[in-house]
């Protein structure tokens, strides 16, 4: 331990709590919980964990739907200068199982509807088990609150401690386990803060889980501001578009799926709103989506792109860039922008040499959000972190200005016939076709080209397929080799937690 002591996330409630107790700090349907409030109840948290034999660097699971208490519970952590783990909800006993026998939490906090789970599971690490809703575990969460002091905690912690530990949405293989140090934690959310231009006054809502980096770091970028936020149990567009509406956010951040469920409330379109700002990521949003939101909401829109749970925010699309692309430049409305604060930004090829402008090359970053590597996993660590780059898989080119426009995965990547075919600018290209509501394109096993086309299709309602009609749209506007060869109508398509369509899945049906 060094003799400087770093600035601290658990200084930020602290800080909050004296300079503005009464602002609210978090917001939800029924209740407002203030900073003075939180920080206490923070404190207590923390005492009980304490009392348990929870400390420094000890690891603390979370298995459940969004709340405050969840929030309260990874500040609790950060005070005690222990490691939180946010569990993916979604997820099957088997699967939990080997996540938590690989994070050997000793405190375990959980949502009730997950009461079955938890007692299914075998932790022999676990010395607590605390339900955020009743008296089924151990001990419940407000109980603990009520009885423990609110004394502060000061532990002692260094920029390269641990502070989370994110298991990986896992769109490619096992999920791995995402070590965030302090340091990384603090620059997401300061990140955060810059890029999406939060003041104190701001109200704002994240639609990404708190067990994801997406909710969670707004989350606490609000709590490094002093601003609040609005946590819902989970994302709900009626709800969602009331908020909006009639609440008082000033901004949101949504994946271009919920931009196009909000949008089909007529509430957004009858009245006007306090929206400073939306953030979109997580996936692309096609020129059409984006225009009709612009038209709803008559606010800034930001484009946020990044390798969310590795190494955070990697470009940004500002609100001036949008601006451009409506006076003319509508080719930027493709774009994710230029590098964010504090990242250095490469395209590579395989042996990590620069590519020339407008050549497809691999996004490499270097930045203070970058992860400490993967737990227990030294080989796969050594794949992506080279020399304090990351290689995360994201193809890009960047144009005469610096803008850069995403190719799609690596791992996406269709070869026919010797050519490389990006799926993104066929999603493009068909998501402009009208009665067209979603695309994803992969790429299928062919013993002529060796790869062909599939482009699965989601139709607006009462929309009919002419499959002639689009492909001869599609032959317009882009080269006979990249047209689709089949094409599947869906329901709707897989997705993980951050929205991401999962293309493995598609290319199994």
């Amino acid at each position: 331990m060094s003799g400087h002591q770093p600035s601290r996330i658990a200084d930020w409630i602290r800080i909050d709590a004296g300079n503005a107790p009464g602002r609210a700090c978090f917001v939800t349907e029924t209740d407002t919980y203030s900073f003075g409030q939180v920080n206490s109840r923070v404190n207590s948290i923390a005492n009980a964990l304490r009392r348990v034999g929870v400390g420094r660097q000890d690891r603390v699971a979370l298995f459940a739907t969004d709340c405050v208490q969840y929030l309260e519970t990874v500040l609790a952590c950060m005070k005690l200068g222990a490691v939180f783990v946010p569990l993916n909800f979604r997820l099957a006993l088997p699967e939990l199982q080997t996540l938590l026998q690989a994070a050997e939490p000793k405190a375990l906090f959980y949502s009730d509807r997950y009461t079955d789970m938890m007692r299914a599971v075998n932790v022999p690490s676990v010395k607590i088990f605390v339900s955020y809703d009743s008296d089924s575990g151990d001990a419940s969460y407000e109980r603990l609150v009520a009885d423990n002091p609110a004394t502060e905690i000061d532990t002692p912690v260094d920029d390269e401690d641990l502070v989370c530990l994110a298991f990986t949405s896992g769109t490619t293989a096992l999920p791995k386990g995402v070590m965030h140090s302090q340091r990384m934690a603090k620059h997401l959310a300061v990140q955060c803060v810059v890029e999406r231009r939060m003041t104190n006054l701001s109200f704002h809502y994240s639609a990404a889980p708190l067990f994801h980096v997406g909710g969670l770091y707004y989350a606490l970028s609000g709590v490094a501001r002093g601003h609040t936020s609005l946590i819902l149990p989970a994302f709900d567009a009626p709800t969602v578009a009331r908020w909006m509406t009639q609440g008082g956010l000033d901004g949101v951040f949504l994946v271009p799926t919920m931009v196009d469920s909000v949008l089909r409330e007529p509430i957004v379109w009858e009245r006007e709103t306090a929206l400073r700002s939306i953030a979109y990521g997580a996936a692309p949003m096609s020129p059409a989506l984006l225009r009709r939101a612009m038209e709803a909401f008559h606010c800034d829109f930001i484009n946020v792109f990044g390798a969310g749970t590795e190494a955070g925010l990697q470009t940004v699309l500002t609100p001036e860039d949008h601006r451009l692309a409506l006076d003319g430049r509508e080719h930027l409305l493709g774009s994710i922008g230029k590098p964010g604060m504090g990242v250095v930004l490469r395209l590579c090829d395989d042996e990590l040499n620069d590519v020339p402008e407008g050549e497809v090359g691999e996004i490499v970053t270097r930045s203070d959000a970058c992860m400490s590597g993967y737990l227990n996993q030294p080989q796969e660590t050594a794949k992506v972190l080279i020399d304090g780059w990351f290689r995360g898989g994201d193809m890009a080119y960047r144009d005469k200005d610096g803008f850069f426009y995403l190719s799609g995965r690596k791992s996406d990547m269709i070869i026919r016939g010797g050519e490389n075919i990006y799926p993104i600018e066929i999603e493009d290209v068909l998501s402009s076709y009208p009665g067209i509501r979603g695309v994803a394109v992969v790429g299928v096993a062919d013993e002529h080209w060796g790869e062909i086309v599939r482009a699965h299709v989601i139709l607006e309602k009462d929309a009919r397929f002419d499959e002639a009609a689009v492909r001869e749209y599609a032959r317009r506007r882009l080269a006979a080799y990249k047209i689709p060869a089949l094409f599947e109508i869906e329901d709707d398509f897989p997705r993980n937690a951050s929205g991401k369509v999962l293309k493995r899945e598609l290319r199994r049906r």
